[in-house]
C-alpha cells in the first residue's frame, strides 16, 4: 500500500515531534519565519482571487480552495508552523518529548511565524499589491481585518478550536501518504474545509489583520475604505490582540492538543493493548 496506517503515521509524528523539541533555536526560528510567510502568501493568493466576488459564499469557496495549498507547501518544505506543532502533544503523551520542550518549540515558532507573516503583510501594503480593482483589494483587506477585530472573545476561542482540529488532522492525513501529491492533498482538504467554513487560524490572522492595519495607514487606501462605507474605528492593534489573536491562539492550542491526545490514545496507547 502507498499509505501508512493511522497507528503508523501517529507513531511517525511522535518521533518527528521529539526532533522538533530539540532543534536549535536558530533553525526553529528561521523555519518558522518561512512557514509564516508561506501561510501569508496563501492568504495573498486567495484574497487577490476572491476580492471582487459578489457573494459571501462564492468568496469563501474560492478563498478556501486556493488558500488550502499553503499547508501542503509548509509540510513538504519542513517549515515550522505553530498550529500544526500543537501535535507535539502526541510526542509528550508518548513520552518521547517533554512538556518543556513542546512549550519551547511553540513559543519560538509562534514568534517566527509572526515575523514571517508581518513581513509579507507590510510588503504587500506598501508595494502597490493592493491596488487591484481600483484599490478594491485594499478595501477588501481592510474589511476582512475589521471583521476579525470585532469578534467576541468566546466566539474567537471556539472558532480557533474548530480550525485547528482540521489543520492538525490535515497534518496527520498528509503523513499518511508516501508520495508528495498524496501529502499535499492530505493537507489540502481539511484546510479548505476550515477556510470555507470561516474558522479562525492564528497564523493566517497574523497576515490578514496586520495587512488591513498597514493598508489603513495608506491615505489612498483609507479613503477608498471610507468611500466604501467602512467604519475603521475598530481596526486597531489592541483589538487585533484582544479580540482575535489571543483568543484564537488559545482555541488553536486547545483544538490541536485535543487532536494529538485523541490520536495518541486511539492509535498508540490502545494499539499496545
Amino acid at each position: 500500500m502507498n499509505v501508512f496506517t493511522p497507528a503508523e503515521f501517529t507513531a511517525n509524528y511522535s518521533a518527528a515531534g521529539q526532533k522538533k523539541t530539540v532543534n536549535s533555536t536558530g533553525k526553529l526560528f528561521f523555519l518558522a519565519i518561512l512557514a509564516g510567510a508561506l501561510i501569508a502568501f496563501a492568504a495573498v493568493f486567495s484574497s487577490t482571487a476572491a476580492h471582487n466576488l459578489e457573494t459571501a459564499g462564492a468568496t469563501r469557496m474560492v478563498s478556501g480552495l486556493l488558500f488550502a495549498f499553503g499547508l501542503g507547501i509548509v509540510v513538504i518544505t519542513g517549515a515550522e508552523l505553530f498550529t500544526g506543532n500543537c501535535l507535539i502533544s502526541i510526542s509528550v503523551l508518548d513520552k518521547k518529548a517533554t512538556l518543556g520542550g513542546m512549550i519551547r518549540n511553540l513559543v519560538i515558532v509562534y514568534i517566527g511565524n509572526f515575523v514571517g507573516s508581518l513581513l509579507v503583510a507590510f510588503a504587500c501594503a506598501n508595494c502597490g499589491q493592493f491596488n487591484y480593482s481600483d484599490n478594491g483589494l485594499a478595501v477588501y483587506t481592510i474589511k476582512l481585518a475589521i471583521g476579525k477585530c470585532t469578534l467576541t472573545f468566546g466566539n474567537a476561542v471556539v472558532l480557533g478550536i474548530l480550525c485547528n482540529v482540521l489543520v492538525c488532522l490535515g497534518v496527520l492525513v498528509s503523513l499518511a501518504a508516501k508520495d508528495i501529491p498524496g501529502r499535499i492533498m492530505g493537507a489540502y482538504v481539511p484546510v479548505a474545509i476550515f477556510v470555507i467554513a470561516g474558522f479562525e487560524h492564528s497564523i493566517a490572522n497574523m497576515y490578514y489583520v496586520p495587512a488591513g492595519l498597514f493598508a489603513a495607514m495608506n491615505p489612498t487606501y483609507a479613503q477608498a475604505a471610507v468611500d466604501a462605507g467602512l467604519n475603521m474605528a475598530a481596526l486597531t492593534w489592541g483589538n487585533f490582540f484582544v479580540h482575535n489573536l489571543i483568543p484564537v491562539t488559545i482555541g488553536n492550542i486547545i483544538g490541536g492538543v485535543a487532536v494529538g491526545a485523541l490520536m495518541c490514545y486511539a492509535n498508540l496507547y490502545q494499539g499496545k493493548k
